[in-house]
């Protein structure tokens, strides 16, 4: 891959789809990958010219070594985006990936906590007091109550949360803003929160709302655990992360009458597509009522 093509494929995931570290250096190492497979493969140093047989070789070994088909996936969308950036800037007249159709995945069904279970984790510690309990208790209620990506809840800025209009102001994907309301019980949390923030030592992040009994910024796998620890003395289910969280925020809503749209604004979603995920659980409560309810399964 040369080198110019390269940085500015960087620039391009960076300044214009405005992606996040994390998402581009994903990018840039799958396209990586297979330059170095097409290099010792093919004895070619250029990706710029490949063909698609070539590429299904790599598809190939990527299967034989074990990789998933959802990681496999994963890694040709990385390379169709390097071609079309490749045919949009002209270095390449046709994508070689333009008709590859993506491998089968079993989709995974996502078991949201029940009503139960997060009255449960709510409950306990009720009274506790102390920064880490009150911040603890903070994070599960604004996951459950407002469906925030995990991300967002880490860098969501002090400055962000209004306590008089109960609002918080999220940076999302792409950096899309969004306004969540936030319910009276959670502005009470808050308050109890921010008012146990400022008798920390010291604060070396402070743009951030959330910190550790440090002052600094929390980080995912801070989160996850935190997550991962209070429901496991609830609940079973095998996967229990903040992800899980958004999902039952998602599904409880629409469970309890909420329309898909309002659904997709609340957790950001650039289209209804993404939100319908969340609808299977709605579904069977909604066949649960029609068999209860329907005139013709009384008969």
């Amino acid at each position: 891959m040369a080198t110019n093509n390269k940085d500015a494929f960087r620039d391009y995931l960076q300044l214009e789809k405005k992606y996040s570290p994390h998402t581009i250096n994903a990018y840039l190492n799958d396209v990586a990958y297979f330059e170095s497979f097409n290099k010792g493969c093919f004895e070619q140093d250029s990706i710029e010219q490949v063909n698609y047989s070539q590429i299904r070789s790599w598809i190939i070994s990527l299967v034989e070594d074990g990789v998933s088909n959802g990681t496999v996936n994963r890694k040709i969308a990385s390379l169709k985006a390097f071609y079309r950036f490749l045919l949009k800037i002209k270095q390449i007249q046709i994508n070689p990936l333009l008709k590859h159709k993506a491998l089968k995945t079993e989709k995974k069904l996502q078991i949201p906590f029940s009503e139960k279970e997060l009255t449960e984790v709510l409950s306990q510690n009720l009274h506790s007091e102390g920064f880490q309990e009150i911040r603890d208790k903070l994070i599960v209620e604004l996951f459950y109550t407002s469906g925030i990506r995990r991300t967002e809840l880490i860098h969501l800025k002090y400055s962000n949360v209004n306590i008089v209009g109960s609002t918080l102001k999220v940076l999302g994907k792409r950096n899309k803003e969004r306004i969540l309301p936030v319910l009276p019980i959670v502005v009470q949390q808050l308050l109890l929160y921010i008012k146990e923030r400022s008798l920390l030592e010291a604060i070396v992040d402070e743009d951030y709302l959330f910190l550790t009994k440090k002052g600094l910024k929390l980080s995912d796998s801070f989160v996850y655990r935190l997550i991962n620890s209070y429901f496991s003395s609830v609940s079973e289910k095998v996967k229990k992360s903040p992800h899980i969280l958004r999902h039952t925020f998602a599904t409880h809503l629409l469970n309890n009458g909420a329309d898909l749209n309002s659904v997709k604004e609340l957790l950001g979603h650039s289209s209804l597509a993404s939100t319908q995920i969340y609808t299977h659980s709605s579904l069977s409560e909604l066949k649960k009522v029609y068999h209860e309810a329907h005139p013709r399964n009384k008969k």
